[in-house]
């Protein structure tokens, strides 16, 4: 009896002390690992949002340092309890490793909407041609961003398409040159031509006096003698002046005689002297 108390008591010194101490300062590191995690968490996403950055990225980012945390406090707490964890980082790392390739579109598109947010292309309500796509941007996500096009269609297109190809945005600026070749007849006085377009830019309001508007010949084309009209304007006046200018250009031609020319081919006949 007295053998087996003392046998008892080794194996009470020997494993079951040593396991229980390992036990509570385990549980004692999960508990602070897992405070001290929600205090950093809790002091980037703070960083962050002085930082400007959207409300959505903060969110996402703040979620995968915390499980990156949380990683690291509970192989800290099993390294305690005497567990290899060797074996369990393997495993992270091939769970890691298998999500990866199932998510791969997903981590491209959040990379994509990462940059988007960093680098600001483009803001809500801009105008742009994006991913083969004309529209006012309604909604950037950290996965894709939703457009609205002139016909009313919403479009969801994924982030990587954006930043993936060319961004053109036509709303950075606050003014806008409207490119207009404006073709007359080679019977047509040039210099009556461009007095009227400078007479028709002079009266619309809309058009910009600095800088100032250019009206040169830019080519002599095989039907017509090529004007270049470059107003500038503001950039939401662009298309209602764009249509303006080119009604009121085609009733004042009419009015003065000169011609906008269609694509003519002249067709010279030759008789046969025999």
């Amino acid at each position: 009896m007295d053998w087996n108390l003392e046998n008892y008591q080794q194996i009470i010194n020997d494993y079951a002390i040593p396991w229980g101490i390992n036990l509570v300062l385990a549980i004692i590191i999960f508990v602070v690992g897992k405070w001290l995690a929600k205090v950093v968490v809790k002091s980037v996403k703070q960083l962050m949002v002085k930082s400007s950055l959207d409300h959505v990225l903060v969110n996402f980012l703040g979620s995968l340092l915390k499980a990156a945390l949380m990683v690291v406090v509970i192989v800290a707490a099993l390294d305690q309890l005497g567990v290899d964890t060797k074996s369990v980082l393997a495993i992270f790392a091939a769970a890691g490793i298998a999500v990866g390739l199932a998510l791969k579109d997903s981590l491209s598109n959040f990379a994509a909407g990462v940059m988007i947010v960093m680098f600001k292309p483009f803001k809500i309500g801009d105008f742009i041609d994006a991913a083969g796509i004309n529209g006012v941007v309604e909604k950037t996500g950290i996965f894709n961003t939703i457009m609205r096009t002139g016909d009313n269609r919403e479009i969801n297109v994924p982030n990587s398409k954006i930043y993936g190809d060319v961004i053109t945005n036509f709303s950075a600026r606050n003014t806008r040159r409207i490119d207009m070749v404006i073709g007359i007849g080679y019977d047509d006085d040039i210099k009556v031509a461009r007095d009227l377009l400078e007479k028709i830019l002079g009266n619309e309001s809309r058009v910009l006096e600095d800088p100032e508007p250019v009206i040169m010949v830019s080519e002599l084309g095989a039907s017509s003698v090529d004007l270049a009209v470059r107003p500038w304007v503001n950039s939401a006046d662009y298309w209602n002046v764009r249509s303006d200018l080119l009604e009121t250009i085609k009733t004042e031609f009419d009015a003065n005689g000169i011609s906008i020319p269609y694509p003519q081919t002249d067709v010279h006949l030759f008789k046969d002297a025999s």
